[in-house]
């Protein structure tokens, strides 16, 4: 090697940087789920404690024996925990000290704040499984000192003095087995203890990050010439479209391509396991946690596109440099992407090349599944290439396959235009091909990097679809399923534990034996009210509609929105079947429309009024304070914030009037109509709050039942400000968010008991959203028969 080639070689390393690892993040949310979910169980499930249940233990080992030990281990890992602090401080890694000392405190901190809260909540009531000394939980500094000793080994990852690290280890192990043998601790507390340390050394591991040394070049020359891949030079080239360190080595004979991998940052391995739970497994994307997992199946995608001829850079070597960097070598290719092209240069033929490199992939069954415009690439012998093939999949079935065909007629589409797109793929796939691609031209099933770069061509994928419904008129129109389930309900199932955790807090120490004795007086004046708020909504329907309705099957019509609403997110399915009902009685769509979102204003107008005049009320019952009552300043208080927020903010104020664009389009003209016919308007408005006001008093009579007498005006508070919160949740009729809000308010606004509140909120919501379901039921039955929905 000459001077001026060694020089190149050894160049000064660029800067280090930052790696946040994707476990690091897992970790943390499994580990914070399970500690909430154990501490749960045993607050609900297990016995207070009682003083000397582990005193057996304590005769197994004698305790000075036990002492000795747990000293001596504390004292070495102490000492050994300052040399490894002391040999990063000399290669001054500040990073791993910071990281390595904020998890130490992160997980005595937390501890502790754990324990005292315990203690604070549950007092005397704290499980026996979780305290063993005279105490409590939060007299025992030990734990904190084994969650921070746990802590601080697992952020030393990773591990430079293994033999140190190893010691401490098993100091920690020696300390933790000597409390437990002594009955100062009980196994699941010292379990819970454990994963505490675990949980925030992996917070703080991802907060701060691991050191990525600078790209080693004289690592990497090593490593390449053990592969019999002796550089000259090794020069940077950028980093490649998925955003690796690339480097060109020159060889005796040839010129190298050589690709750097480093740890896959959190937020890919994320997007990843999103696609898997959200997308059906035919179309899902690998999920390769793990580097290595990446590297190989990257090889393996690379030999699998080498023998099916595709005219890809050949793979010719895959190697480590260490636990966290990878490395492939690649022929050397001067190519150049899609978008770099001129148009002279995307002429027809080269179109057709395109085409044929995926069609030799998909004889060998190999899928892509990762094209997009930085993907498509021309040679600098004028062949097209497809590049980046780390996400395909290799046995690739047919939606495999289609989604590929989707993928590249929406790429060319965005350099050549729809027409010319759907041309060269009728030309290359023929026309039955392309006409099964029609159902796959859908933004859930393209790559992440395309539907990035289709965000500023809106119609495009509408243009696509007309383009081959010319071509192939005879192509299916439906389009697939390619989701298992839509991102809503994974929104709903995160929403449902929410809020199960809470109603599980709320209910703790809760008789249950005052719901089986409800008063029979006060029960059917509830079951009264709640057949009123079915009888409601349908006579505010006959005021603002446009035609004349018969009452008889409008008030069916608000059954069956009873029974829909068990499947859709509260309010979405009434304004659907209510709409679809005014269409089949004779009017137009907009009209109604304009009439349903009459009615949908109409409730927000009478809303607010009736929210703030019940804050008022509730601070009458004290004489002659006509200070606000602080319930009162609350509300007052947010709906001025919501208000200012949605004047102030702009991008809040599009996204809230895109939302009721839809549903108040049209509603202008309908209310300066209704202005025109004031029985009308007195209709609509008496209906809409005769169902609000009986939905009030029935949550109220439905507490009266349980010998409780809260304030009126105070329920009023709770169940209009609970329902419009519980209600913005996406799961089903707001199911699980309504009840936790009602009986979180009642407890805290209306001074109800725990039980009382838990009977009452269960009576009022059996009576309005179970018990209409089976009749809903029947009447959606009836009037589709009826062809009257």
């Amino acid at each position: 090697m000459t001077t001026a080639e060694t020089t190149r070689t050894s160049a000064p390393d660029a800067a280090a940087g930052v790696a946040r690892r994707p476990f690091d993040l897992l970790f943390t949310v499994a580990g914070c789920a399970l500690l909430v979910f154990a501490l749960l169980s045993v607050a609900l499930v297990a016995e207070p404690s009682t003083v000397g249940e582990a005193a057996e233990l304590r005769f197994l080992l004698p305790p000075s024996l036990l002492g000795l030990a747990a000293g001596l281990a504390n004292l070495a890992v102490l000492l050994l925990g300052g040399i490894t602090v002391a040999e990063r401080l000399i290669r001054r890694d500040v990073r791993h000290v910071v990281r390595v000392l904020a998890a130490a405190g992160l997980g005595y901190g937390a501890t502790v704040a754990l324990n005292t809260g315990l203690t604070a909540l549950l007092g005397a009531a704290v499980p026996a499984v979780l305290s063993a000394s005279e105490g409590g939980v939060a007299s025992n500094p030990l734990h904190a000192y084994l969650a921070a000793a746990v802590a601080y080994l697992h952020a030393t990852r990773p591990v430079h003095l293994v033999r140190v690290t190893g010691l401490m280890g098993v100091g920690v192990a020696v300390t933790a087995a000597s409390v437990l043998l002594s009955g100062y601790t009980t196994a699941l507390a010292l379990v819970l203890t454990l994963l505490v340390g675990a949980v925030s050394a992996s917070l703080t591991s991802y907060v701060v990050g691991v050191r990525i040394p600078p790209p080693a070049t004289e690592r990497l020359v090593g490593e390449l010439g053990r592969l019999g891949l002796e550089p000259l030079c090794l020069d940077p080239a950028g980093e490649d479209h998925e955003g690796n360190q690339r480097f060109v080595a020159e060889t005796v004979d040839r010129r190298l391509e050589v690709t750097v991998l480093a740890s896959d940052p959190a937020s890919g391995v994320v997007k990843r396991l999103l696609s898997r739970i959200v997308l059906r497994d035919a179309v899902a994307p690998p999920l390769l946690l793990g580097l290595r997992d990446r590297v190989e199946h990257t090889a393996l995608m690379e030999y699998a596109a080498a023998a099916a001829g595709a005219a890809g850079p050949r793979l010719l070597a895959v190697g480590e440099l260490d636990s966290s960097a990878a490395f492939l070598v690649r022929e050397y290719v001067t190519a150049r992407p899609l978008a770099e092209l001129a148009d002279a240069e995307v002429g027809e033929d080269f179109l057709d090349e395109v085409w044929a490199q995926l069609r030799l992939l998909h004889r060998r069954r190999v899928a892509h599944r990762g094209i997009g415009p930085r993907a498509v690439s021309r040679r600098s012998d004028g062949r097209a290439a497809l590049t980046g093939l780390s996400t395909g999949s290799v046995a690739a079935g047919p939606w495999m396959l289609s989604l590929d065909n989707a993928a590249l007629l929406v790429t060319l589409a965005l350099r050549v235009g729809p027409r010319r797109a759907v041309d060269s793929a009728v030309r290359n796939l023929g026309t039955d091909t392309v006409a099964a691609v029609l159902p796959f031209l859908q933004s859930v099933g393209l790559p992440a990097g395309l539907r990035r770069a289709l965000r500023g061509h809106r119609g495009l994928l509408g243009r696509l679809r007309a383009e081959i419904s010319r071509v192939a008129p005879h192509a299916p129109a439906q389009p697939v399923q390619l989701e298992r389930m839509p991102p809503r309900t994974v929104v709903t199932v995160v929403v449902a534990t929410v809020v199960g955790l809470a109603l599980a807090y709320q209910l703790a120490g809760v008789d249950w034996g005052t719901i089986s004795d409800p008063d029979p007086l006060w029960t059917g004046a509830a079951v009264a009210l709640s057949l009123v708020c079915v009888a409601a909504p349908a006579v505010a329907l006959l005021g603002f509609s446009p035609v004349r309705l018969r009452l008889w099957r409008t008030v069916l019509v608000q059954y069956a929105s009873s029974f829909v609403r068990i499947a859709t997110p509260a309010g979405v399915g009434s304004l659907a079947l209510n709409t679809r009902y005014l269409i089949r009685e004779g009017t137009s769509t907009a009209q109604a429309v304009s009439a349903v979102g009459v009615s949908q204003l109409a409730g927000l107008i009478t809303l607010v009024p009736l929210l703030v005049l019940c804050a008022y009320l509730s601070n009458t019952g004290y004489p002659g304070d006509f200070s606000p009552s602080l319930t009162l300043l609350v509300v007052v208080g947010v709906l001025s914030v919501l208000a200012a927020a949605l004047l102030a903010v702009p991008r809040l104020r599009r996204a809230v009037s895109g939302r009721l664009r839809p549903h108040l389009h049209g509603v202008l003209p309908q209310l300066l109509d209704l202005l025109h016919h004031p029985r009308r308007l007195a209709l609509g408005l008496g209906g809409t709050l005769l169902l609000t006001v009986s939905l009030v008093l029935c949550l109220y009579t439905s507490i009266l039942a349980f010998d409780v007498t809260p304030s009126l005006a105070a329920v009023g508070v709770v169940y209009l400000a609970g329902n419009a919160l519980g209600s913005a949740a996406p799961s089903p009729g707001g199911l699980g968010a309504v009840e936790a809000a009602l009986i979180g308010g009642l407890t805290a606004i209306a001074g109800v008991p725990a039980a009382a509140a838990l009977s009452g909120v269960l009576l009022f919501r059996l009576l309005t959203f179970w018990l209409p379901v089976l009749p809903g039921w029947l009447a959606f039955t009836r009037l589709q028969r009826r062809r009257a929905i």
